[in-house]
């Protein structure tokens, strides 16, 4: 039986007039792919470099700017007086001027200059160019510069080493892309915007829910500021005095005991529930075997607001824990992150098992006295509460005996329970609305690239 015969391709066509350089890979994304819908035009063609260069001066502040990859556009760097400034020969730059940075073109570090940068300074790695505006719309070229085919194409005119290729900018100027009439490129930006703008309601919408549960939390408990109080005459007298027995006294902050609210409930510390505490544990890395295994292993950033914590970036063995060098947590115990510059954050473990390392610290609840899920709605929408002992370091640290110190405001199990259910109905409302704004978003940039590339 003959074995079947692979095809290979080896020619690809290319007409002489793209021969602007022998770039394989450029010569493979000339003319980006785009649809023959609208007549080309060179880039150079529209495009003017900037020459207006000035010498800095010792005793004036200037504004330095950057650009963000993957179409963050241009942005606010830092002020510097010019004697703080190394190169003293700078680039100024005007409000509607096309910029891009040599080095990071290839990763989509393309933007247009607002306004507020107006008359700003860069070096020559930020060439900045003025649009003939009476061909183009900057807008119309900012969207194209954001998409992967136009950023591909940076990277086909990128010269030098792996990390410090440049674009090269006779080369740029040298492609042609396809340039609607002014009316045209006005009518798609109107649609790319319109889009944005029912993304943004969107998400203000989700914002507005979010304030509602705080709203709803404080009203459920009959919480009332530290500045007043209701009395039954409708009037607010306000609290400027609080007695307190010295026996009762754990925190020494506002926030200590029941001090922390005039609730109608009950306030306990958070440590007179804990049945069981523990925090994180890295197994050596330089035993490989222990992370080859299935078991989650819990860092700050797998946690990431939800109730029940889900998916992880990395997984330990049985190995692990069976050596001791890891800590197990199980289903129900919540995991608050301890250390660093997300502290406060929490989720409860949804697996059998999991395990965390030392920035997270796992705790078991007393579940006859308070829901782990009551226990994350007040830690997660009170974290300047949770928070509000962490250690005066450069890296924030609420240790054991801190979250053992939080106080908790403790309903009976009934109301806790109905608590929860409210909150995760208004939860559900929020993610909804973030992923409709989300899809909206990306839909506004689908429809751009289909228009110019289909």
């Amino acid at each position: 039986m003959m074995a079947k015969a692979t095809t290979y391709n080896y020619l690809h066509w290319v007409s002489l007039r793209k021969l602007i350089n022998w770039s394989v890979a450029h010569l493979l994304e000339n003319d980006l792919e785009f649809s023959n819908k609208y007549p080309f035009v060179k880039i150079g063609d529209i495009l003017y470099r900037n020459t207006d260069t000035i010498t800095v001066a010792d005793d004036v502040e200037y504004k330095q700017v950057t650009l963000k990859i993957n179409g963050g556009g241009a942005v606010l760097r830092g002020t510097k007086v010019g004697k703080d400034i190394g190169t003293k020969k700078q680039y100024r730059i005007s409000a509607g001027q096309f910029i891009m940075s040599k080095i990071d073109a290839r990763n989509g570090a393309f933007g247009v200059v607002p306004k507020e940068l107006d008359g700003a300074i860069v070096t020559g790695d930020f060439p900045s160019f003025n649009v003939n505006e009476e061909k183009v719309n900057p807008s119309y070229l900012y969207l194209l510069s954001a998409t992967q085919k136009f950023v591909r194409f940076a990277q086909s005119c990128s010269r030098g080493t792996t990390n410090r290729q440049r674009i090269d900018i006779p080369q740029f100027l040298n492609v042609r892309i396809p340039l609607p009439t002014i009316k045209e490129q006005n009518k798609i930006i109107a649609g790319y915007n319109s889009t944005l703008c029912q993304a943004k309601r969107l998400y203000e919408q989700a914002q507005d829910i979010e304030e509602q549960i705080e709203n709803y939390w404080h009203d459920f408990l009959g919480v009332t500021t530290q500045q007043g109080e209701s009395r039954n005459d409708g009037k607010r007298h306000l609290r400027f005095m609080k007695l307190v027995r010295f026996k009762d006294v754990t925190r020494w902050d506002v926030y200590s005991g029941d001090v922390m609210y005039n609730t109608t409930y009950k306030v306990v510390p958070l440590g007179n529930l804990i049945k069981r505490i523990a925090t994180g544990t890295t197994p050596p890395t330089s035993q490989k075997e222990y992370f080859k295994g299935k078991i989650k292993f819990f860092t700050p950033s797998d946690i990431i607001g939800d109730m029940y914590l889900g998916k992880t970036e990395r997984f330990i063995s049985q190995n692990a824990i069976d050596d001791n060098k890891a800590r197990l947590f199980k289903k129900g115990d919540i995991l608050f992150v301890g250390i660093g510059s997300t502290v406060g954050k929490v989720g409860i473990v949804n697996d059998a098992i999991v395990s965390s390392n030392q920035q997270i610290t796992g705790f078991t609840l007393d579940t006859k006295q308070i829901l782990s899920e009551y226990a994350f709605c007040f830690m997660n929408y009170n974290k300047t509460i949770t928070t509000k002992e962490h250690s005066k370091t450069t890296l924030p640290i609420v240790n054991q005996d801190k979250i053992a110190k939080i106080p908790i405001p403790l309903p009976p199990t009934n109301k806790q329970q109905e608590i929860v259910n409210h909150i995760s109905i208004l939860r559900d409302k929020i993610q909804t609305l973030k992923n409709d704004a989300f899809y909206l978003r990306q839909q506004a940039i689908i429809n751009f690239e289909t228009k110019i590339f289909e």
